[in-house]
């Protein structure tokens, strides 16, 4: 497909680096010379300098001949416009604006057919929602959902201490007494697909496929404390601790903010009168301790300088807090962020750039298309979901008998209600929801792109 990408920063690279990869035709729009050189360096696109909301720039990145328009530059007004303009010259044009402000982000997804706008992404709202997802299971570093909340994959650390430390796979549902399956390892950052004799060993970082509910049971089984977050403290007082509050403030957790700004704290305040909003430095250690550290359930770190984060979270862990989540700005330095094993780390650009691939390979595919996509195990492996159709291939076949492609694990087949992580003698029908993970060079844009 023909994208445009209007701003390259960290969304906007991200993007050209995901895209371009899938063999899409990129071309960027960005007012930075240096930027659009450090692409056209790496990556094969076209770049074009100059104003996004231009007609005369539109025209000359060819919009006209373009299926998807992408504003991802750091103002939201300029994307509305850029979008609004891109649509005026081409109305067949599919556009995704990034809108971060609270203010009016709502206002704007209610009239987004007015502007012409397919689809608007809030990084730092789909971030907030992230970490409250996680809070409800303070045992897993992160959580992904597919068939509507009926099957998850989460990450778990092994430490020396765990049940599962020197542990065979094949003795692994023994041990948890449930049905879930290890679909991939992080191990010394390299991902690994695990077969039934792979030992898990200290410091892996583990892929776990179940329901729900059997997540609950592993947790337990393993000795994990999940209990209820009641208290949380978020350092830093942008937009993720805005939106963060707000949300755990409506499910009844208390909140106690903390931000360095006095005038951003008024501004909180104001908007978040039932939040107890403090001034104060949360990397001085003394202020943490004041505030009550060691008395709350969970830490989460949100400035906006990654350093900062990584420091108040180790701090949170050496003074035992159950629960710390980082929020970091990029995830390139991987060897880094597992040896400090920060704990739950949620990067807002990678959601939103997800959201915006899933969005992409549905548009090329409109039979089949995934339903969802998720990166796991530092972008190294891909979980999707995709429904099963009438175009759909080996229906009523046994797995044990379809031949797949390498690197291809189909890890849960939903049937209506019921969720099943299959065997060999599993088949699947149309209207079934399957979720498959990858870790082959290859992209797989609809559901027979599995087979062999």
């Amino acid at each position: 497909m023909n994208i445009i990408i209007a701003g390259n920063g960290k969304v906007g690279s991200t993007l050209t680096k995901l895209l371009s990869t899938e063999g899409h035709d990129v071309t960027l729009i960005d007012k930075n010379t240096h930027v659009l050189e450090e692409s056209l360096e790496q990556y094969d696109v076209m770049t074009i300098s100059g104003n996004c909301v231009s007609m005369h720039i539109l025209l000359q990145a060819g919009v006209r001949e373009t299926d998807l328009l992408i504003a991802a530059t750091d103002a939201d007004e300029t994307n509305l416009l850029c979008c609004t303009t891109a649509h005026y010259l081409n109305p067949n044009l599919h556009t995704i604006a990034r809108i971060r402000d609270p203010e009016y982000s709502e206002q704007i997804y209610t009239m987004k057919d007015v502007f012409g706008l397919s689809m608007t992404i809030n990084p730092e709202r789909q971030a907030a929602q992230e970490i409250a997802y996680l809070l409800q299971y303070p045992g897993f570093l992160k959580r992904d959902t597919f068939a509507k909340g009926r099957m998850e994959i989460v990450e778990l650390r092994i430490d020396k201490t765990s049940k599962l430390c020197n542990m065979a796979l094949s003795d692994l549902n023994s041990i948890v007494n449930c049905r879930v399956l290890v679909c991939a390892v992080l191990r010394s950052g390299t991902a690994i697909a695990p077969k039934g004799n792979f030992v898990l060993r200290e410091g892996d970082r583990i892929f776990v496929t179940a329901s729900p509910h059997n997540l609950t049971n592993m947790l337990r089984s393993l000795g994990i404390i999940t209990r209820r977050v009641r208290n949380v403290m978020l350092c830093g007082g942008g937009r993720v601790s805005y939106y963060l509050a707000d949300i755990l403030n409506r499910h009844g957790i208390s909140v106690k903010l903390m931000e360095k700004s006095e005038a951003r704290c008024r501004e909180l305040s104001a908007l978040l009168p039932e939040v107890m909003v403090i001034q104060g430095d949360g990397t001085d250690h003394a202020v943490l301790d004041s505030e009550g550290l060691t008395k709350t359930d969970a830490l989460v770190s949100l400035t906006g300088i990654d350093e900062l984060n990584m420091i108040m979270s180790l701090y949170g862990q050496s003074q035992g807090v159950p629960q710390v989540i980082t929020k970091l700005g990029r995830m390139e330095n991987h060897t880094i962020i597992d040896a400090l094993a920060l704990g739950s780390v949620v990067c807002p650009k990678e959601l939103c750039c997800n959201n915006i691939v899933r969005y992409v390979r549905a548009m090329q595919n409109q039979t089949g298309a995934a339903v969802s996509v998720h990166r796991i195990a530092h972008g190294q492996v891909e979980a999707v979901e995709f429904l099963v159709d009438d175009t759909t291939l080996h229906c009523n076949t046994p797995l044990k008998d379809i031949r797949l492609k390498d690197n291809v694990l189909v890890v849960s087949i939903t049937h209506g209600p019921r969720t099943e992580i299959p065997g060999g003698d599993a088949s699947f029908d149309e209207g079934d929801t399957i979720v498959v993970v990858t870790s082959g060079q290859g992209t797989l844009r609809q559901l027979n792109d599995i087979f062999a």
